[in-house]
């Protein structure tokens, strides 16, 4: 049974990532428009012929000025902005937000423009840190804080079962901000790969960690040794590929685009990335989703505690002596 199911499990794994990344292929791609089309530069033959060439729709946002429609990127809420010139236009694509993304989009406008005889002129407003140009390192650093997090739980499992319910989660806790601390300094002061708002990513890291660590033992005490299994498929096989880290979002399958957002992974990565590319416009939903996936984990292993193998008998009081 075991050799099945790590051999299953093999190509589970291998599946899941090369069905989200191996062939991204844009769906819908947000993306902001400014004033008012000028006779020169057909706007809407454009939009058609960049979704054609995409093999995907540009949903349109109108903004009155180029800030209102920077502020659109700044939130997250598009991927590049449109404006048009006399006789020419401009795309303006945002390489933090997603680096797919933008890839396409610089690689796709030149060439539509030049078939309709307009010069387009493309530009990175927001360009990816020098030691991560191709925006991998959050995805990476996201996806040892999950597996580290799950795995320090089931090193609790072997080799500290005695801990009773209360010292497992603030043990749990203990690593957490421990491993978030270790992985944020690693990757900033070690290596310089990326500069990251230190307190911040910091305390992501952890609670990505402790979200992990805390699934793992909720599932340990609702199925026992089995856990592995919904633990790995939720975090690993669902919760990584889905996390637009190494994919952006919206060239995800869209189910997967849509899921990622409520996982621990896609929630630590959007935090991160957040943090890292526009501070200042941090969101609460991702801190929410991690939340809640750590309150709910630490609700259920709680109530049922007492079904846990951990744990370790209280020493019966001493009986009083007798006169």
């Amino acid at each position: 049974m075991l050799v099945l199911i790590v051999a299953a499990a093999a190509g589970l794994f291998a599946g899941s990532y090369t069905y989200a990344m191996a062939n991204p292929t844009p769906h819908r791609v947000p993306t902001a428009v400014t004033g008012v089309p000028a006779p020169e530069v057909k706007r809407a033959e454009f939009i058609q012929g960049m979704e054609e060439a995409l093999g995907a729709e540009l949903t349109l946002h109108h903004y009155e000025t180029y800030e209102a429609a920077r502020n659109a990127v700044d939130e997250q809420r598009v991927y590049a902005i449109l404006q048009e010139r006399p006789g020419a236009a401009e795309l303006d694509v945002s390489g933090a937000s997603g680096a797919t993304v933008a890839q396409l989009l610089a690689e796709t406008a030149p060439s539509v423009g030049k078939a309709m005889g307009v010069p387009v002129t493309v530009r990175d407003v927001n360009p990816l840190q020098e030691g991560d140009p191709r925006g991998l390192a959050l995805f990476y650093i996201t996806l040892a804080a999950v597996i580290v997090g799950f795995v320090g739980a089931i090193q609790f499992g072997v080799h500290a079962l005695e801990l009773n319910p209360a010292e497992r989660i603030a043990f749990t806790a203990g690593y957490a901000l421990l491993g978030g601390f270790t992985i944020a300094a690693v990757v900033d002061w070690g290596l310089g790969a990326l500069r990251l708002p230190f307190a911040e990513s910091w305390l992501i890291l952890a609670l990505t960690m402790f979200t992990s660590g805390m699934v793992f033992t909720m599932f340990h005490t609702l199925i026992g040794r089995w856990a592995m299994l919904p633990t790995w498929g939720l975090l690993v096989l669902l919760g990584n590929p889905s996390s637009g880290g190494a994919v952006s979002w919206p060239l995800l399958p869209s189910l997967l685009g849509e899921i990622g957002r409520w996982l621990p992974p896609g929630a630590s990565v959007n935090a991160q990335h957040t943090a890292v590319y526009f501070g200042g416009h941090q969101h609460v939903f991702p801190f929410a989703v991690l939340a809640a996936w750590s309150a709910v984990s630490c609700t259920v292993f709680w109530t049922w505690r007492h079904r846990h193998p951990g744990g370790r008998e209280e020493p019966a009081p001493a009986a009083a002596p007798t006169g």
